[in-house]
């Protein structure tokens, strides 16, 4: 049995990392943590067989979440503390260097896209839909580690439907920190100039006075 500490630099926070570190954590039967560090990346701990902690970091570089850029990998062998499993570990927010990049924001991925189409689905035509792979970073992010709360959705609760989605390690939306939905998430309206909310589907009457010529205003 080995035990490490391993510090990854890049970008690295808000783009489904530490759900990708838990996944290939789990699968090479390692125990320990991820988590968030502030400004300065990403820090994990692993124990386990030593064939198994070089498959992980194998995969650490070789596998990461498309959106990710690890551009540093820091690795030390450290004493062995007997960890039961493997965990998401709540963020720190000290220690900061300064190495971790704030991502930008994302379009939709092909997965949202084929939901935000599907009349079955819950977020069926909901602009604010997002997952691990796309979605608002940049935007958002009040100040790292980027966690919910450090971002504008901290004034939005998960219903009970996004939560089990959030937490569970494998849905795509795992960890995903702006998840939301029409019950839980941001809503929109259409107002003329002077004040008058206008009826029937915002987006639609927004399509509809564009093709008209209007010009339309978005505020958050």
């Amino acid at each position: 049995m080995k035990a490490y500490h391993i510090h990854v630099e890049g970008i690295v926070q808000g783009v489904g990392f530490r759900p990708f570190v838990y996944r290939i954590a789990h699968e090479h039967d390692l125990r320990g943590y991820v988590k968030n560090l502030g400004d300065a990346g990403v820090e994990i701990v692993v124990e386990g067989k030593e064939k198994n902690i070089r498959a992980f970091l194998r995969d650490l570089r070789e596998k990461a979440p498309p959106l990710a850029r690890v551009e540093k990998i820091n690795v030390k062998e450290i004493p062995i503390q007997g960890f039961d499993r493997f965990y998401i570990e709540k963020s720190s927010t000290g220690g900061g260097s300064g190495d971790s990049i704030i991502p930008p924001d994302v379009s939709i991925c092909e997965d949202c896209l084929r939901e935000l189409f599907d009349p079955r689905d819950k977020r069926y035509m909901y602009p604010f839909i997002v997952c691990t792979n796309c979605g608002p970073r940049f935007t958002i992010i009040a100040e790292l580690p980027y966690d919910r709360v450090n971002t504008t959705m901290r004034e939005f609760d998960m219903c009970d439907y996004c939560e089990s989605e959030y937490k569970d390690p494998l849905n795509r939306r795992y960890h995903a920190e702006p998840v939301c939905c029409p019950v839980c998430g941001p809503g929109y309206r259409l107002y003329t100039n002077d004040g008058m909310e206008l009826t029937g589907d915002p987006l639609k009457r927004t399509a509809e006075l564009i093709d008209k010529g209007y010009i339309i205003a978005i505020k958050g």
